[in-house]
């Protein structure tokens, strides 16, 4: 995890995140936590999955594991994975729509290509991204909810077409539950089309998808898989250079208390994480119905020690 140089006003940090190799070709860019940015408003990791496409018969097989005081939201690029959890959902996920597991208190899940795609060779391209939860609702009960593309709510104008995945910007609002001020959207530029980064929200960063994005009035831009932390209150306009361009806009009010992070878990008291794991350790989580299937606990998880 390294940081890029840069002297872009209103740009706090570039970060270019690692690329881990997962196995059979699947590979997974983590921009946040870095050492150098622990979170983003209320994102607390942020991942890149794929794009791969998967040999015959083969396929993603994330097997259940635990989460405590986060929410996932899965979005997709391109695919299909299936979602089965210990409160009983059982979603298919595609493009365009939104996943959001709240842990809470505690939930397991898998995620895996759906069967009847294993024999073609799957592909897959998507984000997956934690939110922290507010301390007042860490141990809420978890749940799960699924929404499809068309109830995401979508606005284009003058070659810009903004998707939001969740919470508020531009003057939309999305129905998926959030627990917090926060921002999540896709944004795709038509070539030469300009989109102004607000400062709607305290603290904001882009990750950029596809295409070279340039900062109107400024020398410089920023290339496909950096992320880009912006200073609170500051705008900036970002242009599609060189042909069309796709980004990720993500972000929210701080957290006033410090996050712990070990293995999957995320919360403000460390003994609660502990807790955590000596109960998956002993299979106290509620099963995944039709799994039979774990990824235990890591002999020694390390907590992740990020300032």
């Amino acid at each position: 995890m390294t940081l890029r140089p840069h002297d872009l006003d209103g740009i706090d940090m570039v970060i270019l995140p690692p690329t881990r190799d997962l196995g059979d070709g699947f590979k997974v860019r983590r921009a946040l936590p870095s050492a150098h940015r622990r979170m983003v408003g209320p994102f607390i990791f942020f991942d890149q999955m794929g794009p791969v496409a998967f040999r015959g018969g083969e396929g993603l097989d994330v097997r259940p594991h635990p989460h405590i005081g986060l929410a996932t939201v899965t979005y997709l690029l391109d695919g299909e994975i299936l979602h089965r959890d210990s409160v009983g959902s059982v979603q298919a996920i595609r493009p365009g729509e939104v996943n959001w597991m709240t842990a809470g208190s505690g939930i397991a899940h898998s995620e895996r290509s759906p069967d009847e795609l294993r024999a073609g060779g799957p592909s897959l391209y998507g984000l997956q991204t934690w939110v922290a939860l507010p301390t007042a609702y860490e141990e809420t009960a978890p749940s799960f909810s699924h929404h499809k593309a068309h109830e995401i709510p979508t606005i284009e104008a003058e070659g810009v077409t903004l998707t939001l995945i969740a919470g508020t910007s531009d003057g939309l609002a999305s129905p998926v539950k959030t627990f917090s001020d926060m921002v999540y959207a896709d944004i795709q530029l038509a070539a030469g089309a300009r989109y102004r980064v607000k400062a709607e929200h305290i603290e904001r960063c882009i990750y950029v998808i596809e295409g070279y994005v340039a900062v109107e009035g400024q020398t410089g831009g920023f290339d496909p898989h950096e992320l880009v932390v912006l200073k609170p209150g500051a705008e900036i306009v970002l242009r599609a250079d060189n042909g069309p361009a796709r980004l990720m806009l993500a972000g929210g009010e701080p957290f006033p208390e410090k996050r712990n992070i070990v293995w999957n878990f995320v919360h403000s008291d460390p003994e609660r994480i502990e807790q955590a794991k000596r109960d998956w350790r002993e299979q106290r989580f509620a099963p995944v119905p039709d799994e039979h299937e774990f990824i235990p606990l890591p002999e020694e998880p390390q907590p992740v020690r990020y300032p």
